[in-house]
């Protein structure tokens, strides 16, 4: 057999030690201007835009939240969370289903973070992609949404590995649905010991008090380290 006369080009692990070094600066870059940043992600039809709706209602009088709406070609969400209270820019992506730090990175710069305290992501809707690719926020937070099923971490574990914050939504569906949230728990904590789980409602916002409460403890401690550089 004769010897190989070409290469292989291992593109994908190419491709993330790229991004990896793009998710750097974005953490310098949110370091540099103190600003808590969420990478927000979950499947199509979870409520993420609901539930940002909900919480810049919340957290608008006393922090200044700034959006950047990521979807394949589409402005509807980005809409509806200015209405709300909050400064957005729409980020097309292009057909890719998940953003990577480069395009974090310019959306940034072009929504500007001189005057933002806290800043969201909300990720292309997918529980594949968007967990293989760190886009350098400072949190990552995933909506599982009862309708969905609580054996989702079992189907897609990555993105509950690589999770900070698990939001299980639509708990008001809970009397129609086939949900257990003590073994969505149990399922989840086998995968990532540290996660820190929160049912909520994003229709009637029962449990929003515990995650406006851990937005908040984020917040602050971002803001502190700011203060002592002054």
């Amino acid at each position: 057999m004769n010897k190989r006369e070409y290469e292989i080009l291992e593109t994908k692990e190419n491709i993330l030690a790229d991004n990896d070094i793009s998710a750097a600066h974005v953490r310098e870059e949110l370091q540099k201007h103190k600003v808590f940043m969420v990478n927000l992600m979950a499947s199509p039809g979870a409520g993420k835009t609901t539930l940002l709706v909900r919480t810049i209602k919340a957290l608008k009088d006393k922090y200044h939240i700034g959006v950047m709406e990521a979807d394949v070609d589409s402005d509807v969400d980005t809409a509806a969370v200015v209405e709300a209270g909050a400064k957005a820019i729409q980020l097309h992506t292009g057909g890719s289903c998940h953003m990577d730090a480069d395009m974090t990175m310019r959306g940034m710069k072009a929504l500007g973070l001189d005057d933002l305290d806290v800043l969201f992501l909300e990720n292309v809707g997918n529980l594949v992609c968007p967990a293989e690719f760190d886009v350098g926020a400072t949190k990552k937070v995933t909506i599982l949404s009862v309708p969905e099923g609580d054996d989702k971490p079992l189907k897609y574990p990555l993105m509950f590995e690589v999770t900070d914050l698990l939001l299980i939504g639509k708990i008001d569906v809970l009397p129609v649905f086939d949900f257990d949230i003590e073994r969505c728990k149990h399922n989840v904590s086998q995968l990532n010991e540290h996660i820190d789980v929160l049912p909520l409602s994003q229709k009637t916002g029962e449990g929003f008090e515990a995650w406006i409460a851990w937005l908040e403890k984020q917040i602050e401690r971002v803001k502190g380290e700011k203060n002592e550089n002054h």
